[in-house]
């Protein structure tokens, strides 16, 4: 890949931006990332390439293997990647980020949660994703549309590339961010690229009154941030959660696609022709594919040739077991919590913290690297707070309830509006307002203690 030393020495041997650019973004989606990302990607989509790349051959008299056009081919795409990093999204971010200060949600713009979550999903999937400070809100670049440059003594992000085509025969468009702000190329088909838009800097202020806006005389003054506005949110071990799983996701796949395809195939039906010698090779694909069209085959019983359909039951029970046991290790490689063992029954609050204790783990990890996100997009907003995130869990609210309320003498009122799971952290500064205003009510009505006149 390309790293911020390349582009300064590039630069400096006189060649330009643009052909620097385009240069860093072959050389980004050509290496093995950016593959994974793609692929994991497409797994998120509920769609496993492998599986669906997945042909069957058969080899016929000659030895060659050619496609199997007979028997069923079935492609069957389990959900199970989009489940894993949709739960620990949710359960980390689900409820929102929360701030010391209520004013700062409002200043880093009324999508930050849905686009933090964005970029959760997008390092996940990529290892890394990168947020944009746009002024007043957050944008998410995804590693298939971002090639970054990395600073090679620190390992900072010190410049990127942002990248987007529809298609092959479409313009490839390309928007370089780097401390000094943004250029923008273009590729069109055909054509060499070229800057579609000069270096602008990331902050715009325009001056001036109403009159001289009408007449185009505003005075325009720009400024940059201190530091890059793309700050990187990695995902644990900066490696896509794709990785070490993909041969289990594609195994559970393979199993439950040919479990279908079994069923399908008629439980392995083969023909046996008596008498038929006289037939060849040729004459019997014929023979089955006609078979296989019309449902129907001709015999001459005068001659003693006859037909017979014989069966072989399809073993489903070792391709149970087999799927079990994948599912299993799926959800202990990824961490994951298994609702099934906690679905049935009263479960205590103890089998709940122990079965939710790997997901815990790894939110722990994750959210690290969440929180030195958010602190970077803090800095350049110029905003002085902490971030901090409610977690979303099923819990055994009466026993939870208990609990917090036999606490409630040592812990002031905020604390135990907290510990109860079953109020949201939103609803807390609402709730003690509310009760300040009936506090303040009920003293008003009461009548003043002693009230006879002497």
């Amino acid at each position: 890949m390309k790293t911020y030393q390349d582009y300064l020495k590039a630069i400096s041997h006189g060649q330009s931006e643009a052909d620097f650019v385009l240069a860093a973004v072959d050389e980004h989606k050509a290496g093995i990332a950016y593959r994974t990302a793609v692929d994991a990607e497409e797994y998120y989509k509920h769609r496993n390439p492998t599986i669906m790349r997945f042909q069957k051959f058969i080899y016929n008299r000659f030895g060659q293997a050619v496609p199997d056009k007979w028997s069923p081919n079935h492609k069957v795409a389990s959900r199970f990647y989009f489940y894993f990093v949709t739960q620990l999204t949710s359960y980390l971010l689900g409820n929102g980020a929360t701030f010391n200060n209520e004013e700062t949600k409002k200043k880093l713009g009324k999508t930050f949660d849905r686009r933090l979550q964005d970029a959760a999903v997008a390092a996940q999937n990529g290892g890394v994703s990168f947020v944009f400070w746009n002024l007043d809100h957050i944008e998410v670049f995804q590693y298939t549309e971002f090639a970054p440059l990395w600073d090679e003594e620190t390992g900072e992000l010190k410049a990127g590339i942002r990248f987007w085509q529809i298609e092959p025969t479409k313009p490839l468009r390309c928007t370089f961010f780097d401390a000094d702000g943004y250029t923008e190329y273009i590729r069109r088909s055909g054509e060499d690229v070229e800057m579609l838009a000069e270096k602008r800097p990331y902050i715009i202020n325009v001056t001036g009154d109403r009159v001289d806006m009408e007449q185009g005389t505003e005075i325009r003054e720009g400024q940059n941030y201190e530091g890059l506005p793309v700050v990187p949110m990695y995902n644990i071990n900066k490696q896509s959660e794709l990785v070490g799983q993909q041969g289990t996701l594609d195994a559970y796949d393979l199993i439950a696609s040919q479990l279908v395809d079994n069923v399908d195939d008629g439980n392995f039906i083969y023909w046996i022709l008596k008498n038929c010698d006289g037939m060849s090779v040729e004459d019997d694909e014929e023979f089955l594919e006609q078979l296989k069209i019309t449902r129907v085959a001709h015999a001459d019983g005068g001659d003693g040739a006859s037909i017979e359909a014989h069966s072989v039951e399809a073993t489903y029970e070792a391709n149970e077991v087999t799927l079990s046991r994948l599912r299993k290790q799926l959800f202990e490689d990824f961490m994951a919590l298994d609702v099934t063992q906690i679905a049935a029954g009263q479960v205590t609050a103890t089998q709940i913290e122990s079965a939710y204790d790997p997901l815990n783990e790894k939110a722990d990890m994750f959210e690290f690297n969440v929180i030195d996100t958010v602190d970077e997009i803090l800095r350049l907003a110029g905003i002085e707070d902490e971030v901090s995130f409610h977690r979303s869990r099923i819990a055994n609210e009466k026993e939870q309830t208990e609990m917090v309320m036999m606490a409630s003498p040592y812990l002031d009122e905020r604390t135990v509006l907290k510990k109860l799971g079953w109020v949201s952290v939103d609803e807390i500064d609402g709730i003690l307002q509310q009760r300040d205003v009936e506090e303040a009510e009920r003293f008003t009505n009461e009548e003043p203690a002693g009230g006879g006149n002497e």
